[in-house]
């Protein structure tokens, strides 16, 4: 078993390598602090079989992180490990990509069977948690994770390009292309999330953000 450890705190992923070191001692794991740092640990390991995500790291907005690393390495498995147990914000995790969720303040024996049922291919919610499996409202567009679903995934690296704020040119330069495949990229984005401009593209996707969950209450 090869297990990826995605958390910027030194202490938690020590503490979360012990408890998978006690159920699993013979599992190879590899830790990174970032998602930068994640996605070059999955490239380099291609035998990695489950990652541990953290959702709230330094330089990460909302489900960014998660969503990275999806589109980059969409057959490894992706177990939320956070401390977030609002079951709105476990509802988004799930549906942009993520085989389960488990709390930190869960105990080892709840963190040991998620890896277990991930690890099986099945979903995984520990209790009190299961209301989040309740779709959530429909609007008149697309849910949201619909529409992601449909951009590619140099489509979503633009798109996580633009909610910072970087014009094209930025754009391009960091993705090695040309300003008119940035363009090109743009107008699908637009396109598919069904909005007619880049600030409709910010707002569209604020629910990706916790605080906007936080701060929205349901009808």
């Amino acid at each position: 078993m090869n297990l990826l450890i995605v958390d910027d705190h030194p202490l938690f992923r020590d503490a979360l390598a012990a408890t998978i070191r006690l159920a699993h001692p013979d599992a190879v794991l590899h830790e990174a602090d970032g998602i930068e740092a994640a996605c070059a640990v999955l490239a380099a390991n291609r035998s990695i079989d489950l990652t541990l995500l953290d959702l709230s790291m330094r330089g990460v907005t909302g489900f960014d992180g998660l969503i990275t690393i999806r589109a980059s390495f969409p057959r490894i498995p992706i177990l939320i490990v956070s401390g977030h147990e609002d079951p709105r914000i476990v509802r988004e995790a799930l549906q942009h990509g993520a085989a389960g969720f488990v709390p930190k303040a869960m105990d080892k024996a709840t963190l040991t069977r998620a890896i277990t049922e991930v690890m099986r291919g099945a979903l995984f919610l520990p209790p009190g948690l299961t209301e989040a499996t309740t779709p959530a409202p429909r609007s008149k567009k697309a849910p949201l994770p619909e529409r992601l679903a449909r951009l590619t995934p140099q489509q979503l690296r633009v798109l996580m390009m633009i909610r910072q704020g970087k014009l094209n040119k930025q754009i391009a330069h960091e993705l090695q292309v040309g300003d008119s495949t940035v363009k090109a990229h743009v107008s699908e984005i637009l396109r598919k999330l069904e909005v007619i401009s880049r600030t409709q593209i910010v707002i569209d996707t604020a629910s990706l953000d916790f605080d906007q969950i936080h701060n929205t209450h349901p009808a």
